[in-house]
């Protein structure tokens, strides 16, 4: 017999979040979050999602074992603010069971229901800077700490339950040094002199800092057109500013401004911390720290995060400057491979920035969807 509990406790939300560390125990290609931050994720008064959300975490059990795990979401801006009449899952993982799947969704179907909203889709998480997706192919490529991995079953439940694709994410690799300078250099010099526009590079984090702001509003303005986008809040600017910004290196942020000193691109770039991760397994101390610390400063690859243009300069190859900066880091540091990170497949504009460096599609995930 299938039971369906909710979790509200510490202790209930720490299971909750523990369940995929058996699920894909000596899984060469799951990453583990920490778990820390995933329980601070889930607080709510300290995620400032919740100021927009409401989210509900259920695990399943059989024989008195925990067998699947699902959250069941509302995002309240993308309900009344775009009219998207959409109940959102994520965070969910279960064993090849399409009995456990349809029970955790079931708890999905009645949110929706119960809030008038008109179709489920997932997973998914809170915003557009939580994880998405899932995969259906590149099963056997590690994932990162920013994708959720799972086995090939899944998307295989979601169709047998009726669902269907809603969107597609792709995700690239490629050898970044190993195009061409003379793809962006001269052009990026001509760039810089038509526009007035010059790159700023950082060597420590608090000379980052001051700009944080304009990058997430610049974030939103370039993001904006996008099916998919609920735009990020004041309050999650300061959230995102403080948990995420230290954590990367100052170097590998850029930003492009013009004469007036206005933001108008901006590139995140992080470290690769997949085997750091899998090594402190869900733990910071006593040692998973000094793992995360070596990654950040000997990582040879390098997940590319974000990357946006204000809608005023798109199309006028302003990304050129950025790429010619993350080129000389890049070389100079000896990076071998970068990742992107999941991308839409209908988003042709951005796939236009890679097309240079002959990106490989190695991974491909979707969301799913299911009227109600």
């Amino acid at each position: 017999m299938i039971t369906i509990h909710e979790a509200k406790t510490k202790n209930e939300l720490t299971q909750f979040i523990k369940f995929p560390f058996s699920l894909y125990k000596n899984n060469a290609y799951w990453v583990p979050p920490i778990i820390a931050d995933e329980l601070e994720t889930f607080d709510k008064t300290k995620n400032p999602a919740f100021e927009n959300a409401e989210a509900y975490f259920y695990t399943a059990q059989k024989n008195n074992q925990i067998v699947g795990r699902i959250a069941a979401i509302i995002n309240w801006d993308e309900v009344n603010g775009q009219q998207k009449k959409k109940v959102r899952f994520g965070w969910f993982d279960v064993i090849d069971d399409l009995e456990v799947t349809q029970k955790l969704l079931e708890k999905v179907y009645e949110l929706g229901k119960k809030n008038n909203l008109d179709y489920v889709e997932g997973p998914m998480g809170f915003s557009n800077l939580d994880k998405v997706g899932v995969l259906t192919e590149g099963f056997k490529e590690i994932g990162t700490m920013i994708t959720w991995y799972n086995f090939p079953y899944y998307a295989t439940h979601f169709e047998q339950l009726g669902f269907v694709m809603e969107k597609e994410y792709l995700e690239n690799k490629f050898p970044f040094v190993n195009v061409k300078l003379e793809f962006f250099d001269k052009a990026q010099e001509l760039i810089k002199r038509r526009y007035q526009l010059k790159a700023l590079n950082f060597k420590k984090t608090a000379n980052v800092l001051p700009y944080v702001d304009k990058m997430f509003d610049l974030f939103n303005a370039s993001y904006a057109s996008l099916s998919s986008f609920v735009a990020i809040t004041d309050i999650q600017k300061d959230y995102f500013k403080k948990k995420y910004i230290s954590f990367i290196n100052p170097e590998y942020i850029k930003f492009v401004e013009d004469a007036a000193g206005n933001l108008v691109a901006f590139a995140i770039v992080m470290p690769s911390f997949s085997k750091a991760l899998q090594k402190a397994n869900g733990k910071l101390f006593p040692f998973g720290f000094l793992h995360l610390i070596n990654a950040r400063k000997n990582s040879k690859d390098v997940t590319f995060y974000l990357i946006g243009v204000h809608p005023d300069y798109q199309n006028k190859g302003v990304h050129a400057i950025i790429f010619k900066e993350y080129h000389t880091t890049f070389t100079e540091k000896g990076i071998q491979n970068c990742i992107r990170t999941p991308e839409l497949a209908d988003n042709h504009a951005i796939h236009l920035l890679w097309k240079n460096f002959n990106p490989t599609i190695h991974c491909r995930r979707k969301t799913f969807r299911k009227n109600l």
